[in-house]
């Protein structure tokens, strides 16, 4: 591993590679930061300690390089003229860390220490992440928080026998893959799986749509059709949306689903059909129901199951799991080389509030993955509504703190964002378990205890 230490002083550079020798670590210095630029950008070096006030170039400036350059670098601001604004403006424009001079030799061993032990233990999450991704995957659906994993347990038991099921839960959650995975495990998995979105026909069409028309049934009918159960005979149909079907369609929905028996708009005979049918819907039915917007018997007919997605933010533990699986898709996609995250990145991720849910995560991975240059994508290239100041659910107050008081603060807040998994929280933080009980109990360490 290279650490490049860039410093007008030659003193602190000699201290600094006296202080941080160790096996498996390489250590150039530089007392230019011009050229200190040029050796970044020609050996890529995992960590640099920079100096903040440098005569040509300052240490802000060539931390503005090194992050358009690679933001998956650790850069290590230090200085003898610290202020708070200094830090906490250093943070915000992607450094990892900020020492004030004269640094203690144990402090600057300990802050690169734990630097180093990331950037390993991200390499080897980044080896094991297809192999993680594969173990907490079930029928195309990912996760490993407890939530989801009790969501895997009952399409299992409910797969091989169901005949309705109503799978329930937020837009974006996926709903839709659900139903596949009850499908595959269904006796009729090898027939056909049609999908019908209820919420995009419109309502003179929505019988035409799911039972067929015999030809001259309507204006425009010229031929006969087959409706969606037919397409769907022994196989399954899943009808998305089912809290936006009309009244008047949902009587002769029911008979079909009770009955297994069709009739096609214009039609005086009617056609068995052998059909599972899988109900979704992000509206609360029952509700529905008690204002009479939806059939409480269709209701009890479709809900004798129920599969309910949790949203996003109660299942927080699989953000950083979904993340990497949509980042491996989507740079396969773009052909481009496999991509981490940066710590500041995860950071954010981790405390955003994915009101979109899956498809708000996906989407925003396929954006920043394509925006991003390197081999690391950093908060820069997330869209600009993750990355405004209301997200990390901050305000102005903030600004008023000192940098050991906000790490107090941010901690809190990553755990709390996180459910209270601490362990989570430490990996996120880049913290060891006892550095974060520390904060969480606010005995932050300040700058002057040098």
């Amino acid at each position: 591993m290279l650490l490049v230490a860039i410093d007008d002083n030659r003193q602190s550079l000699d201290l600094i590679s006296a202080t941080l020798e160790q096996p498996g670590l390489e250590i150039v210095t530089c007392d230019d930061p011009i050229e200190g630029m040029e050796v970044v950008r020609r050996r890529r070096p995992r960590i640099v300690l920079l100096d903040l006030m440098m005569p040509g170039m300052s240490g802000m400036d060539v931390l503005d390089e090194i992050v358009r350059f690679d933001p998956s670098i650790e850069v290590i601001l230090v200085t003898a003229h610290y202020s708070t604004e200094s830090a906490v403006q250093a943070i915000q424009r992607g450094a990892s860390d900020y020492l004030e001079k004269p640094f203690s030799v144990e402090r600057l061993r300990e802050r690169v220490g734990r630097i180093i032990a990331g950037t390993q233990l991200r390499e080897r999450a980044g080896d094991l992440g297809a192999e993680l991704t594969n173990s907490f995957q079930f029928s195309g659906i990912i996760g490993r928080s407890s939530a989801m994993l009790d969501v895997f347990s009952r399409i299992r038991r409910i797969g091989p026998h169901f005949r309705t099921v109503l799978v329930t839960g937020p837009t974006g959650s996926g709903k839709e893959l659900v139903a596949r995975a009850l499908h595959q495990l269904s006796p009729v998995a090898g027939g056909p799986f049609v999908v019908c979105n209820c919420a995009a026909i419109a309502e003179n069409l929505v019988e035409s749509e799911l039972f067929g028309h015999v030809k001259g049934a309507y204006t425009g009918a010229v031929q006969d059709r087959p409706g969606m159960f037919e397409y769907a005979n022994n196989g399954t149909l899943l009808l998305d949306e089912i809290g936006e079907m009309p009244l008047q369609a949902q009587a002769k929905l029911l008979r079909a689903v009770q009955n297994q028996e069709i009739q096609r708009v214009g039609s005086p005979s009617t056609r068995k059909v052998t059909v599972r049918v899988i109900a979704a819907t992000h509206r609360d039915l029952r509700a529905m129901v008690k204002v009479r917007t939806f059939r409480e018997d269709l209701f009890f007919r479709l809900g004798i199951i129920e599969v309910r997605l949790p949203p996003l933010n109660e299942r927080r533990e699989d953000v950083a799991l979904l993340t990497r699986h949509f980042m491996e898709h989507y740079c396969v996609l773009y052909g481009k080389k496999p991509m981490t995250l940066t710590r500041r990145a995860e950071a954010l991720l981790a405390r955003h509030d994915w009101t979109g849910n899956v498809r708000e995560l996906e989407g925003m991975v396929a954006y920043s993955t394509m925006m991003a240059e390197g081999d690391a994508v950093d908060v820069g290239d997330f869209p600009e509504s993750l990355r405004s100041p209301s997200d990390a659910n901050g305000s102005s107050s903030d600004l008023r703190l000192s940098l050991a008081e906000m790490q107090v603060v941010h901690t809190r807040r990553v755990v709390e964002s996180l459910g209270g998994n601490k362990k989570v929280a430490a990996e996120v933080l880049g913290v060891s378990r006892a550095t974060l009980y520390r904060l969480l109990a606010g005995k932050h360490e300040t700058p002057s205890e040098e």
